[in-house]
Order: C-alpha cells, then sequence, then structure tokens
C-alpha cells in the first residue's frame, strides 16, 4: 500500500514485499548503478537483506555508515553519491539525514556551500534547489524521527548541532516495514512514541491561535499515540516483544506528523522547548527524547503558570485533557504533573544531571544559536532559558555517567 507523505511529493510504502515491483517499474532498478548506504547498526540483519534481494542483481555498491555524522563526512559523502543513479537508505534517522543532505548537495553546490558559511543561527534555511540527479528511497529502521517524511535533517557541525531545512530534502520514497524496527528495545519504541507525541502537541500548545481543523487533527493524533505508548509499556512489562502491527502505526502518525494537515497556519516559531533540548542534549551527551523529557514538565509548569511566551495555558489544559483520557491508570489532571507521570509509565528516563557550569553552558549555546535576535526563540532571554534549566532540576554530578544509558532500569535515572 502507498500513500503520499505529510509534505511534499514523497510517497510512504507500507511493508517491503513489493519493494522489488516498486523499485523496478518506477526507477528502473536493473539499468541502474545503485548506491545502498547502510548503518552499521542494521549490517546484514534482515531488512538489509529483504532491501538488497529487492534491489536485484544489477549494479550496485553498498556503503556502510557508522555514526550520526558531521558536516565534513556528508560533504563528502556527497561527492560518492554523484555517481549514482538511486540512492537507497537503510538506517535510523541520523543516516537518511545525511543521505537527504548529501543526495541534495549532489543536485545544487550551493547548498554545500551554504552549510559552510560561519553563522550563529542553529537554523539553516536551504534555497529552492534542482530535484536531485538520483531518487532517494528512504528505509528507517528506527522510529520516532520520522526523517523518511521529513523536509528537516540535523547536521552536527563545529558551532553545534544544526537544524537544516529545505523541501527538496525529502525523499522521494518512504519505505515503512516492521521488520525495520523488530530489534528494538522497548525503551527506544517508547521513545519514539513520545517523540511523534511532542511533535504533535507542541505546535498545538505553543502557538495561541484556534485552528479548528488542525486542533482536532492534533487532539486525535495525540490520544492514539498515547495510547500506543502504553500498549508498548504494557508489552515491555510483560516481557513480550512489541507487535508488527504497533510499530507500524507508531512510524506510520509518526511520519504523518511532519505534514501541512497539522501545520498548515501555525507559527513556525511556537515550539521553544525543541531548541533548549537539542542544546542540553548536545552539552550533556544525552539522546534527544531524553533532554526532552526531562524539559517537558518544567517547560508545561511554566506554560500553565501563565508565561504566555512559551504558549497557552488554556490550550496545554485542552490537549492534556484528550491525552489524559487515553491513559489506562489515572493521570495527574495537572499538565506539568501529569506528562512526568507518563513519562515514568512508559519507562524513559527523564532526570539528567549536569557538572558545575553546564546549565549556563546550555543557557548560553542556547540563546546565542537560537536567540538573541533570532525568531526561535522569540522573546526568551538567557536568564529565562536558565531558569527552565533550573525548574528541570539538573543535580550537580561527580562521574560522566549518561543518564539515558541507564533509562532502561526504570524511570528514575539520575547519575552517580
Amino acid at each position: 500500500m502507498t500513500r503520499p507523505a505529510g509534505s511534499g511529493n514523497a510517497r510512504v510504502m507500507s511493508g517491503s514485499q513489493d519493494l522489488a515491483r516498486r523499485l523496478h517499474d518506477e526507477f528502473d532498478v536493473q539499468n541502474r548503478h545503485v548506491l545502498l548506504l547502510v548503518d552499521s547498526g542494521v549490517h546484514d540483519t534482515e531488512i538489509h537483506r529483504r532491501v538488497t534481494q529487492a534491489l536485484g542483481p544489477g549494479s550496485r555498491e553498498t556503503s556502510v555508515l557508522e555514526g550520526a555524522g558531521d558536516r565534513d563526512s556528508v560533504i563528502d559523502l556527497a561527492t560518492r553519491v554523484t555517481t549514482a543513479d538511486l540512492v537507497v537508505a537503510v538506517g535510523g534517522g541520523s543516516l537518511l539525514d545525511q543521505a537527504k543532505i548529501a543526495t541534495l548537495i549532489s543536485a545544487d553546490p550551493g547548498t554545500g556551500r551554504r552549510l559552510t558559511v560561519p553563522q550563529r543561527s542553529g537554523m539553516v534555511l536551504l534555497s529552492p534547489a534542482p530535484p536531485r540527479p538520483m531518487p532517494l528511497v528512504a528505509v528507517p529502521t528506527t522510529l520516532g524521527t520520522g526523517a523518511e517524511s521529513s523536509t528537516v535533517a540535523c547536521l552536527s557541525c563545529p558551532e553545534g548541532k544544526r537544524l537544516v531545512m529545505g523541501s527538496g530534502l525529502l525523499p522521494e520514497l518512504a519505505v515503512i516495514d516492521p521488520v525495520a524496527t523488530s530489534t528494538l528495545p522497548h525503551h527506544l519504541v517508547a521513545e519514539g512514541v513520545l517523540e511523534a507525541l511532542h511533535r504533535v502537541v507542541s505546535p498545538y500548545i505553543g502557538d495561541h491561535g484556534e485552528l479548528p481543523q488542525q486542533d482536532a487533527l492534533a487532539e486525535r493524533t495525540a490520544v492514539r499515540l498515547a495510547r500506543l505508548g502504553y500498549e508498548v509499556a504494557a508489552a515491555g512489562q510483560a516481557g513480550n516483544r512489541t507487535s508488527d502491527r504497533l510499530r507500524a502505526e507508531i512510524a506510520d502518525l509518526s511520519g504523518s506528523s511532519h505534514g501541512a494537515a497539522f501545520q498548515a497556519g501555525r507559527d513556525p516559531y511556537s515550539v521553544k522547548g525543541w531548541s533548549i533540548a537539542n542544546e542540553l542534549s548536545t552539552e550533556l551527551g544525552l539522546r534527544k527524547m531524553t533532554a526532552v523529557a526531562a524539559l517537558l514538565p518544567p517547560l508545561w509548569r511554566v506554560i500553565d503558570g501563565g508565561d504566555e511566551r512559551l504558549g497557552s495555558a488554556s490550550r496545554l489544559r485542552r490537549i492534556w485533557s484528550s491525552v489524559r483520557s487515553a491513559s489506562p491508570e489515572p493521570l495527574p489532571a495537572d499538565p506539568a504533573a501529569g506528562i512526568a507521570a507518563l513519562i515514568d509509565a512508559w519507562r524513559i528516563g527523564r532526570h539528567v544531571a549536569a557538572l558545575p557550569g553546564q546549565e549556563e553552558t546550555v543557557a548560553s549555546r542556547t540563546t546565542r544559536a537560537w536567540g538573541a535576535g533570532l525568531p526561535m526563540l522569540g522573546a526568551l532571554g538567557h536568564d529565562d532559558v536558565l531558569g527552565l534549566l533550573r525548574e528541570a532540576g539538573l543535580p550537580p554530578r561527580s562521574y560522566g555517567v549518561r543518564a539515558d544509558r541507564l533509562a532502561a532500569a526504570g524511570p528514575l535515572v539520575r547519575t552517580p
């Protein structure tokens, strides 16, 4: 089954069983040189073998990528994809982001130059670029990022992690196959649900405008994601693997949450927490969702207290009431206490620790890259960001143990 992606002209294909026919019929793969990019973490797994089989015996080169990559490695990758007629990327959000940027650079060298221009902004807006000379097929092996259906990509640069935005980043085809996520541990599946939930509710809360159609869609999707999150938690507590049906629905909702149906008419800079979480995860060496989980309760507490720069208290209360209704167990009516209880129930680590001075560093980095005249933080300044970090209750730590690595041990995670 194929459906249009939420944004742009990408299509999303459910399952890889019919992939061989699609590759041959749409991309004439038997007569093209194919570059297969594979994340080292899924090399020689079932999804890798399925995709390789679907490509058939034609001209093919396989490149195994390790780690999240950075600006220099992505620019280097762009020189390698220029010889390909088709690029197929199999991996998590970081690998897909590398493939999206590298193939776009091959279409427009100006994109590469844009990425190397010195700037303090954490957001890099790309000019319209010609279509890729080679189609990009994305096969995600993680949940939550929706990178296969988005027009954004994260890129590590010397100045920090940057959010690259441009319509040309959207892959031509995304393949959603539950086999690709079958080995994910429960806490990473749960983090994927939380990431999609955060993406759906944050613009709803951050933008004060009433948009009935978009609001109703966000409310329905948030409720469904909350139910899926509790299904993941229940499977983990019972010692059962998450079902293919469950992971496929999470992937579908995550990808569609990037679409215009959710975002049309919204203030593009309504979500302030993501920027802070981005810098917090970079400075403390955390996974992104550990940082988001740490910041959500204090962020919602401040919004609920009436700080309209961060969002609408009434809209927060409204969508939290919807999410709360989806829980199989009672959750607090207070949004901040409630989201903390939900995160704990899903066994996602949210208690992190910082070395002395790191709060100040995170606040300074956040303000420089996303505020101080830039629109992403709006009227928020250094002291506002620092206050949120302190509300998150980051205690000093004496050892460099990462809280997110301990997340599977339980909801209350602190470094020693």
